[in-house]
């Protein structure tokens, strides 16, 4: 029988994922990392990036998350998210618009404070354009 893990993602407005899993990749805020079946127990940041998840079946599911926090015990991994999109649900234009925005928000800053704020936001639509661009590369969608 396969040692898998059991993998919530829960975001404020809803739990995106629920199930088994062979590993869980995520962004932490001192580099990305990985875990396995038997991991020691955890609570670590995470950051802007890519969450993945690899199923008992292969499948790799990708999220896009602009941080949070992740609990490993006992054979469960728990990601509490600001927020966590799957990868296939992610609006390509929406995000390409997002991204316009947050470039006009930083030609436009003024203050340091309005510089750092339109970089967060920058950082995270570009995030959910590289994983759904990546998604894009894996299925085809019209």
């Amino acid at each position: 029988m396969a040692r898998t893990l059991f993998v919530e993602i829960v975001a404020p407005d809803r739990r995106v994922f629920r199930g088994e899993a062979l590993s869980v990749r995520a962004p932490g805020v001192e580099g990305s990392f990985e875990v396995l079946y038997n991991h020691a127990p955890m609570v670590a940041a995470i950051t802007v990036g890519p969450i993945f998840v690899t199923t008992p079946s292969g499948e790799r599911i990708t999220f896009a998350t602009s941080g949070g926090f992740v609990e490993v015990l006992g054979n469960t991994v728990t990601i509490l998210a600001e927020t966590a999109e799957p990868a296939s649900e992610i609006d390509i234009e929406r995000a390409r618009a997002a991204e316009q925005r947050a470039l006009e928000r930083l030609q436009k800053a003024q203050t340091p404070e309005e510089r750092a704020e339109a970089e967060a936001a920058l950082e995270r639509a570009r995030n959910r354009l590289r994983v759904a661009m990546g998604q894009v590369g894996q299925r085809i969608h019209p």
